[in-house]
Parts: C-alpha cells; sequence; structure tokens
C-alpha cells in the first residue's frame, strides 16, 4: 500500500473548495434553465455542468492516484468524490462539453413534449395529458394518450445510445467497468453486493405486490370485459391511471372495496377551501416546524417556483434545490392543488430540511447517507399525513372510523406497492445497457419484457425499435439514477415504524403521525444532520437501532391490507 503523504490532504482540501464553487455555479445555470427553457439557457447549462464534470472527474483521477490521506475522513471524502457524480465524461478534448449536450438536449425534448389528443387540435403538455389518463375510463382515449406522449423518446434514441458510450468511457477512466458498475458502487459495499440486496428486498415484498396486481386485474376485468383485461395475464397499462403505471392510486374509487365511501376527498377539501399553492408549500413547512425544526429561510420564499410562469417554457417535474449548499433552499414545481401535490410537497420539502441540516458538514459530506435516504424521508413525512394528521391541521372534522381504514390502506398500496417494480426495473434496465448486455437495437424489446417481468403490464400496442419508451420518463434523459426510489419505498416504512416506536405510539402502524412530537424532531434531525460523513448502516442505526435495510415495516404497516386481499383473491391466479 503508498505510503500517507500530507500533500495528498491540502489537496482533497483545495478539490473540496473547487468543486463546491464550480458546484454553485451549476446549479444556479441549471436553476436558470429549468425555470427559463431556451436554446440559449441550455448552452449556458451545459457549459456549467461540463466544467464541473471535467474538474469533479480529473480531480478523482488526481487523488485517487496519489498516496492515501493521513486520516479516515479525508480518506471517506476521496472515495467520495471518486463516485460522487452520475455521469462521468471522458477526458478527450470536447468530451464533458458534448455529453453535457446531449442530456440537456434530451432533457429539453422531454420538457417540451406536447401531443394534441384525437378529436384536438391543441397540444397539450405532460400534466394535461396525465390528468386523461388518470380521470378518463374510456379504453380508447386512454390508449390514445398514452401513445401519443410516448412519441417524446423516438428523437432521443440516437443521442442516448451516444451518451451510454461517452459515460462508459468517463466511468471506465476511474476504474469502473461502466456506468452502472459506477451508481451501484455509492452504497459503501461491493457494487454486486448492492444488486444482490436489491433482489432480496423485492423478495420480501413482492407477494404482497403480486395480491394487489391479481386484486386490481380482477376489478379492470370486471369493468372492461375480459376482451380487454385477461383473466391471467399482464394488465394493459394504459388502464392504469399513471403514464408509466408506477402508481395505480388514480383508480383508488375504482378498484375500492365494495359497498364502502371513500372517507375523504382531500382534493375536494383543499379546493373547497379556496388554496393557493402557496398555501399547500405552508402545509408542508408547518408539518416539519411542529417538530421543533426551524421555519424555511425568507429566500425560500421569494426565488422558488410554485406555479407554472405565463408565456415561457419550464421544466414542472418538482424538485428541490440547495442552490448555495448552505441556505439558498427551494423547490421548483407547478403545483396544482390536488391530493397527491399535497403529499409531493411535503415530500420535496424532505429534500430542503434534509439540505439544511447537513449544511454544517465539509462541503464532500452535504449529502444524504445515500440517495434512497434523501428520497426516503419525504416520504416518511408523508406517512404521517393521516387522517388524524389532517383533523389537528383543520382539514377534515373528524377522524373517519375504523372500517374505513382497509379503503385508505388500499389507497396507499396503490401508490406505494404498486411503484416498487417500477422503480426496480427503471435502473435494471440502464444496468443492462451501460454493461453491453442491451444492444442499442432491442432497447424497447428488452425495456418491456423486463416490465412485463417485474410489474405485470404490457403496452396497449405493439411496440417496435422504432420507438423509444424509457425517454418517456424523465430520469432516463435526465441521467438521473432511479433505485434511489426503489430503496426509499423499503426505508420510509423502516424510518416510519422506528419513529412510531420513539414516541410511543400505540395502535397499528398505519395509523400513528409524528406530526407536533419533538421527540421525532430530535430522533430524526440526529441522522439527517450527519448528512453522508458516515457509512450510511451507521445511519441508519441512528434512527432505527438497525444496521440492514428492511421491508418488515413495509409490510407491518400493510399486513391488515394483505389479509384483506388474501381473502378477495381466493380462487383467483397470482401472477402473470
Amino acid at each position: 500500500m503508498p505510503a500517507k503523504d500530507s500533500r495528498s490532504d491540502a489537496r482533497i482540501d483545495e478539490a473540496e473548495q473547487e468543486l463546491l464553487a464550480l458546484s454553485i455555479e451549476a446549479q444556479q445555470a441549471d436553476w436558470v434553465y429549468n425555470t427559463y427553457l431556451t436554446r440559449d439557457t441550455e448552452a449556458l447549462s451545459s457549459r456549467a455542468n461540463a466544467r464541473l464534470i471535467e474538474r469533479t472527474v480529473a480531480l478523482a483521477k488526481e487523488i485517487t492516484a496519489t498516496p492515501p490521506p493521513s486520516d479516515a475522513i479525508r480518506a471517506r471524502k476521496a472515495n467520495l468524490l471518486r463516485v460522487s457524480l452520475p455521469l462521468v465524461a471522458p477526458s478527450a478534448a470536447g468530451g464533458p462539453e458534448r455529453l453535457a449536450t446531449l442530456v440537456a438536449r434530451m432533457q429539453g425534448i422531454y420538457a417540451k413534449g406536447t401531443y394534441a389528443p384525437k378529436g384536438t387540435s391543441t397540444p397539450v403538455d405532460l400534466q394535461a395529458l396525465s390528468r386523461i389518463l388518470s380521470e378518463n375510463r374510456r379504453p380508447d382515449v386512454l390508449e390514445d394518450v398514452w401513445t401519443g406522449w410516448h412519441a417524446v423518446g423516438r428523437s432521443m434514441r440516437s443521442d442516448f445510445t451516444e451518451y451510454v458510450r461517452l459515460a462508459n468511457s468517463g466511468a471506465r477512466e476511474l476504474g469502473f467497468a461502466d456506468t452502472g458498475a459506477l451508481w451501484r458502487s455509492r452504497y459503501d459495499m461491493p457494487e454486486d453486493t448492492l444488486a444482490r440486496e436489491v433482489e432480496r428486498l423485492w423478495s420480501e415484498v413482492e407477494p404482497l405486490y403480486r395480491s394487489l396486481h391479481a386484486y386490481v386485474r380482477r376489478r379492470l376485468r370486471e369493468r372492461y370485459g375480459a376482451s380487454i383485461v385477461p383473466d391471467h395475464g399482464p394488465i394493459p397499462i394504459h388502464l392504469l391511471g399513471n403514464m408509466w403505471a408506477q402508481s395505480w392510486e388514480a383508480l383508488a374509487a375504482d378498484v375500492a372495496p365494495p359497498g364502502s365511501t371513500p372517507a375523504y376527498d382531500l382534493t375536494e377539501i383543499l379546493r373547497r377551501r379556496g388554496t393557493e399553492p402557496v398555501d399547500m408549500v405552508r402545509f408542508a413547512e408547518r408539518f416539519f416546524v411542529s417538530m421543533g425544526l426551524d421555519p424555511l429561510p425568507a429566500s425560500f420564499w421569494e426565488r422558488s417556483m410554485f406555479v407554472r410562469p405565463p408565456g415561457r417554457e419550464v421544466v414542472c417535474h418538482a424538485s428541490a434545490w440547495d442552490l448555495d449548499y448552505v441556505a439558498d433552499l427551494r423547490i421548483k414545481m407547478c403545483i396544482e392543488i390536488t391530493a397527491e401535490d399535497f403529499r409531493t410537497l411535503h415530500h420535496e420539502l424532505g429534500h430542503n430540511y434534509y439540505q439544511r441540516a447537513y449544511a454544517g458538514q465539509p462541503f464532500l459530506f452535504r449529502d444524504s447517507a445515500h440517495d434512497g435516504f434523501h428520497e426516503a424521508i419525504g416520504d416518511t413525512i408523508g406517512l404521517s399525513v393521516t387522517p388524524e394528521y389532517l383533523v389537528r391541521v383543520g382539514l377534515l372534522a373528524e377522524v373517519p372510523p375504523v372500517e374505513n381504514d382497509l379503503g385508505l390502506l388500499l389507497a396507499t398500496a396503490l401508490e406505494k406497492i404498486a411503484f416498487l417494480p417500477f422503480g426496480l426495473v427503471v435502473d435494471q434496465w440502464r444496468w443492462r445497457v451501460f454493461s453491453g448486455e442491451i444492444s442499442p437495437e432491442e432497447y424497447n424489446r428488452t425495456w418491456w419484457e423486463m416490465r412485463e417481468r417485474y410489474q405485470g403490464v404490457r403496452p396497449p400496442t405493439p411496440r417496435d425499435e422504432t420507438e423509444f419508451d424509457p425517454g418517456a420518463k424523465f430520469h432516463v434523459p435526465a441521467s438521473v439514477p432511479y433505485m434511489r426510489y426503489f430503496l426509499a419505498h423499503i426505508l420510509q416504512f423502516q424510518f416510519h415504524r422506528a419513529l412510531a416506536r420513539t414516541i410511543g405510539a400505540a395502535g397499528p402502524l398505519h395509523r400513528v403521525s409524528i406530526y407536533g412530537d419533538r421527540r421525532a424532531g430530535e430522533r430524526l434531525g440526529a441522522m439527517l444532520a450527519m448528512g453522508s460523513s458516515r457509512d450510511w448502516r451507521d445511519a441508519l442505526e441512528t434512527l432505527t437501532g438497525e444496521r440492514a435495510m428492511s421491508a418488515a415495516g413495509l409490510l407491518e404497516y400493510f399486513r391488515p391490507l394483505q389479509r384483506w386481499l388474501d381473502e378477495q383473491n381466493r380462487g383467483e391466479e397470482l401472477g402473470w
């Protein structure tokens, strides 16, 4: 092993400050691009990100080639620097600029995507198309809208192929086999160990998903008939109320327990009260404040984008930002007055409060324990958006009776459990693309093979290689790793169960809310403040007392629903 050298310590310290400045510059350029989509802002964003990528790669290579640092803290920083970028450009002349341009262009194609549904002449954006999918029940309309949006990927295909080649070249320069291996190496474990962990977690939750799938398939068959929805086999994807079938919550009323009535309609409640977008954000902020955390800074309210600005193109996909990595917290979102956006805002502010909590760490530690933690925090808060919570904040007059729990649990499962296999597939597919196991000539075929294998869904019409359906999901053209969302859907229930125990909550897990409990805030805050300064197992233990990710909390949360689904599916063939 090379001797330790104090010069390595100094170089890491210098690199950290240089990368902080470049990261702020890239964040600012990205913010302008995302909130003001033009050719010029795209170019500015591309150049800023190219500079960041180029210097990060150069510094990672330099530090990797030098003797190890003299202390464990700097050694961890060196490793985090090496795996910090989800996208690494090759060092050849023009490589960083070309890769940044490809990603910006694909992201711009996605953001500007529109389609005019049959019988109309005006193209509408993804939000409007998604509303049709969630609200309409005519199969021909749903098929038209689904197919119309998915055409957005066609013109990305060649860019994506080049992006894979360049990204892999850059990853290999850092010593990784490919970009997928780089992504899997960010979890404080060998990259093949992560793949096994993911499959282990999926095996724990797959039986519950298959039970939910069988029940929903039967209820859809009752609505549409066996000619559209088979007795056994995958569900036609356009009937599930979401463009990617990553959530089935739009079907909650359609597949509710027979004879049940909705306990409440949060969307209707919010709209009836005249709730404005900023009011939605205030509800979410008050949740965190109720646990003893500080209100958001005034700059958050001045600089965030809460609604689509008139007269210009923007990226409406909800996201949380910390532009200076200290206190310039913002969200970017085209808020609609819906129950879904109410929960989304709790999620996005979870990112902001995590960002604020670890702002006191050195720059290379200003991140979550692993990326699944960042996604899980806001969703953990979302699990506390219970009827009891809604009563306490004045949105409900009284807590619905216990008989309504099955309907609420089913609605939650349509969002959370339905997501799990999709959360798995997006990166499982990309890992195989990056490794070369999937060639460009079979992008679409393998995408749908994996969607059917894990999700049990199929497209409404045959899809061939003239299409590029993965490009119809934001995270693919934007080069955002997706496994974090699968892990977050496991972790949020593990976190929720631990916090419920912290406050000594009695009763079933799905009725617990940590709103207003400072004990929960202290426990949560202690973990958030660690950032990525320690192995993620240490952070997990700080919050939960456990050192392994586990689906036990999820299974406990949905145990009453699993028993009910078993009864409903008696005589029904599970699987596809």
